[in-house]
């Protein structure tokens, strides 16, 4: 295990001086300031405030959960500078606690924060004389127990914070312009490990596979917008946490994940290279996160049957044999940044009866038949009342139709995605409710139907929506009420956002 602390003095000066030349000389690379793996067993270097602190197992632990407690590293004319860790609460003392990661320190009580708080929200927060107040916030599920890749980017009045390699929280401030790194608890007690601290800005989100010829894209004048956290029906009813709570294992072969899959209790599981499944479609317990590290690609297809809170991310589907995801008799179900190429049926399916489930940043290429909600005209008895999905920020590119294909849901609330090159986008039957907004169509012969084929009409509402050399839209009626809280694009921007974005992009 290496270490590198530049609160030592000598090495301190010798590397800070190093990276120095390396910016005076021009260099674009990203320069390590800082790094700790806690692999000696102490915390040299460190200076801690409340609480009690102490290396263990590897990892700088903070144990007491009555009060503030923080810990400070560094060198004090840091600038512009990326600092990450792995964080891990272990308790929470209370039901809005949290712990946090600190930029720009200048003493204990003066520094910005990145804080992952009990109550299921992630903040970006500025601390002056011991007084916080916050920049910007984003919904995430936050359990004791879990882990978490957490950064915080300060550059200029620029903040940026990301958890598990999505950015949740941006803003600008000017109060500090430099200052040290640390990490912090409020009421909980936590694992800290692996923080680094390096020049620039942390590693972009890159696409875990190849891109296939479609539409014509301008490369992004900035960073690739947020692809925010969880939002819509998934949050509701309790929300969606998936395995948190429960262990992590990482899993590299197809048995080994679908034995993962079947397991009792809280679990998330990592997935690893390219798994051949061992059938057409693997069951997917309760209380299950299923996470792709970049590359990670499956062969056939995940059954969320019967279940309830199942968190599918950053997964590669190609070339499967059934459905890639099909949630049926299942509540509480988010599915996220996933790229789904080239199968024989559904991309994500959503019927039975099922309810709350988000479906977010996906990309559907060389397909047909993409997401289904509601398989059957004759399923009234077990589906009205149910099958309330959003979906937001995907990608139909080129996949033909079912963008969804709705029967019964009201309301299922489809915004901010971008259609290109479709036979059909949205069409809403049976008397379901559909809300289309801030969508971009292009290239799309009937963006939104009233009715489709031998299933009678449901109704559709659009509002605020793009059409680029696409056909004239239907809609119908009325839809209940949005009961969540979101903020859409502008419909305009969608094109550049959602593609800079969607799929399996996430750097875990």
């Amino acid at each position: 295990m290496t270490r590198t602390r530049t609160a030592a003095a000598v090495c301190g000066s010798l590397l800070v001086a190093t990276v120095l030349v390396a910016i005076g000389t021009g260099s674009a690379a990203a320069a390590t300031l800082f790094t700790d793996d806690f692999g000696d067993g102490n915390a040299a270097g460190w200076t801690s405030s409340g609480g009690s602190w102490g290396v263990a197992s590897g990892a700088y632990r903070q144990t007491g959960t009555s009060s503030d407690a923080r810990s400070l590293t560094g060198t004090a004319s840091w600038t512009d500078y990326t600092v990450q860790a792995t964080v891990r609460p272990t308790a929470f003392n209370g039901g809005n606690r949290f712990v946090a990661l600190l930029a720009r320190a200048q003493n204990a009580t003066n520094y910005y924060y990145l804080a992952l708080r009990s109550n299921g929200t992630v903040e970006l927060k500025r601390l002056v004389g011991g007084s916080s107040a916050t920049l910007a916030s984003a919904p995430l599920p936050v359990a004791a127990g879990s882990s978490y890749a957490v950064r915080l980017e300060v550059a200029g009045s620029t903040l940026r914070g990301y958890v598990d390699g999505a950015l949740l929280a941006s803003a600008t401030d000017t109060r500090f312009t430099s200052g040290r790194v640390g990490v912090a608890t409020f009421n909980a007690s936590a694992e800290f490990d692996d923080v680094t601290v390096s020049t620039g800005a942390g590693p972009a989100p890159t696409s875990a596979s190849p891109t296939t010829p479609g539409p014509t894209t301008p490369p992004p004048t900035s960073p690739p917008p947020a692809p925010g956290g969880l939002v819509g029906w998934a949050t509701q009813n309790g929300g969606t946490t998936g395995g948190a709570g429960g262990p992590t294992v990482t899993v590299t072969d197809g048995q080994a994940l679908a034995d993962a899959l079947e397991q009792d209790g809280p679990l998330t599981i990592r997935v690893q290279g390219a798994l051949s499944m061992p059938d057409k479609m693997n069951d997917v317990e309760s209380d299950k996160t299923v996470l792709g590290a970049p590359g990670a690609t499956l062969d056939n297809g995940l059954n969320i049957s019967d279940a309830h809170n199942v968190i599918i991310r950053n997964l590669t589907f190609r070339g499967w044999d059934d459905d890639a995801i099909n949630v049926q008799r299942s509540t509480n179900v988010w599915i996220d940044h996933n790229l789904l190429d080239g199968g024989y049926d559904g991309a994500v399916d959503v019927k039975r009866g099922s309810d709350f489930v988000t479906v977010s940043w996906n990309r559907v290429r060389n397909h047909t038949k993409s997401m289904l909600l509601g398989h059957d005209d004759g399923n009234a008895s077990e589906d009205t009342g149910h099958l309330r999905v959003t979906y937001h920020h995907n990608w139909f590119d080129g996949s033909k139709e079912r963008h969804p294909r709705v029967r019964f849901g009201d309301p299922v609330h489809v915004y901010n995605n971008y259609y290109f090159g479709a036979d059909y986008g949205v069409a809403s039957t049976m008397g379901a409710g559909v809300l289309v907004e801030s969508n971009y169509f292009e290239n799309v012969t009937r963006p939104t139907a009233v009715g489709y084929a031998d299933s009678g009409p449901g109704d559709l509402v659009q509002r605020d929506n793009v059409f680029v050399n696409s056909g004239t839209p239907e809609s119908a009626g009325t839809v209940n009420a949005i009961p969540y809280a979101y903020t859409p694009d502008a419909a305009a921007s969608v094109k550049s956002v959602v593609t800079a974005g969607a799929g399996a992009t996430l750097t875990l």
